[in-house]
Order: structure tokens, then sequence, then C-alpha cells
């Protein structure tokens, strides 16, 4: 009846909807403005993008056609000052001495340098001339009256001295070691030297107690304390047991016995004995 597309805002049925009507009101005005208006939006907008999108283009094309101002270079003059005055009175140094001749003859050997053939200058000696006469920097005859030198020890001949004497190492050469029997030794010393507390047997108290020390350079055992335990009891008997340890081996480091950090666990268990 209305044909497949109808469009309400078209003015012919924007008379008929306000036939009879105030004409005067503000949406009789909308109606007839919308197309314009919309149009308009859309052209601004699409204006307005493109504008935003050219505009550095816009920028480099203002800026070629705007001459640059000439850079301004300021010269200026620097006065040396003259050089002072020679004396003459004074006198130049003397030219160095000039080193003793050597023992034997010497034919000039220059620095190999890798070029052309006919670019060589000043060929190497041969071996017939190195027969009779050493390579050096010139050739000259020898003295054989003159006295070999033999280059002195290189370095100042100063003793070398520790940076700490007191430095207390963590991995050497030659670890510490106990005198008898090694660390097998020393956990059997462990096991006769150690008295299980009273408290902890009856309690059950039972685990490891690390302790560690330092390895002197005489072998003896200082700084013992102990790092974790069950209880403090156990880690007071330990302690005591490992400082009423006979002396070790010092640990060696380049040759010299230095102090060690060493750290052992002890084990007190009830079923497998007192270590």
């Amino acid at each position: 009846m209305f044909g497949s597309k109808l469009d309400i805002f078209k003015r012919e049925w924007t008379d008929v909807i306000f036939k009879g009507r105030n004409k005067e009101y503000g949406a009789y005005e909308l109606r007839n403005s919308n197309s314009r208006n919309t149009n308009l939006a859309l052209l601004i907008g699409g204006l307005f993008f493109i504008f935003i999108i050219s505009l550095n283009t816009i920028i480099n094309a203002i800026e070629g056609f705007i001459p640059k101002a000439p850079e301004v270079v300021k010269i200026t003059d620097v006065k040396l000052l003259p050089p002072p005055p020679a004396d003459p009175a004074k006198k130049p140094p003397p030219p160095p001495p000039e080193p003793p001749k050597p023992k034997v003859n010497q034919v000039k050997f220059p620095p190999p340098v890798v070029k052309p053939d006919n670019e060589a200058k000043e060929p190497p000696p041969t071996t017939k001339e190195l027969v009779n006469a050493d390579p050096g920097p010139k050739t000259q005859a020898g003295d054989a009256n003159a006295d070999v030198q033999i280059d002195g020890p290189v370095g100042n001949g100063d003793k070398v001295t520790e940076a700490d004497p007191n430095q207390i190492f963590n991995a050497v050469e030659n670890e510490p070691e106990f005198k008898n029997g090694g660390l097998p030794g020393f956990y059997k010393y462990l096991g006769n030297a150690i008295k299980y507390p009273s408290v902890d047997k009856e309690n059950n108290v039972q685990g490891k107690v690390l302790v560690t020390f330092v390895v002197e350079k005489d072998g003896s055992l200082t700084d013992v304390k102990a790092l974790r335990g069950p209880d403090e009891s156990l880690q007071d008997e330990a302690v005591r047991a490992v400082k009423a340890s006979p002396k070790w081996k010092p640990g060696i480091q380049n040759g010299r016995p230095v102090r060690v950090q060493y750290t052992v666990p002890v084990s007190f268990t009830l079923s497998g004995g007192d270590e």
C-alpha cells in the first residue's frame, strides 16, 4: 500500500502528521531539518578527522616554505703569548751516554714488516752474517774486553706478605684433619667423649647438633659454637666435647698453615650409641 520503503521524515509525511497542528512547535522544525543537519554533521566530522590525520603533513609543508634564519658563527681571535726568551747562559742538557759496546759483534736486524719485494728497503741479515755476530738494533763491532751484563730480577725484591694473617678460609688446598684417623677418628673420639644428658635420656630427646669451629694454624680448635640442635642441653654437650678435642693438622694454603672454618654434625641417638 505504502511501497517497500517508508521515510516518515519526508516533507510530505511531516505535513500529514502536523496537519491541523501548531507548526511553530519545535518538533516540526526538527523533522524538516533532520536530513540537512545529519549530512552537515557527517561532513564536518569527516573533514575534522581528515585534518587531524594530515596535521603533520601540513606542518611539514608549511615549514618547507618558511625560510630558516642563517646560522651566525662568531669568530674570535685568540692571541697566543710568545714563548719565553731562551737564556743564553743556560747550557742545554748533555746527550745521554751511549750504551756500552757488546762483547761480540752485532749486525743490524730490523723488525720484520710485511711489504712487497719492490718496497723492501733493508733486507734482514743472512744466516752467514749471523754466524759470527748477534742480531741487534744496529751494526757495530764488539769489544772483547766488555763485561757481560745480566739482567737483574724482575720486581722490587720485597717479601711477599699476607693481606690479612688472621683471615679465616672456608676452602683450602689441604683441608684440616684430625690427627688420629681423620674425620672417622674424630667421630670415634666424640663417641667416647660425649655424655648423654640424663634429662634428654628420660625425655627421649634425640637428633643432630651442627657444630662449627675454627682450626687454627697450630691445629687447636677455637670459636666452637652450635648452629642448631634439638635442644640447648644437647648443643652444650656437643660444644663441650668438641672444645676438649686434641689438636688437628692445620689447613694448608699456598704452602703455609692458615685458619680454616670447619663444620661437623654431632648425632645424639639412644638406640645406636652416644655419638
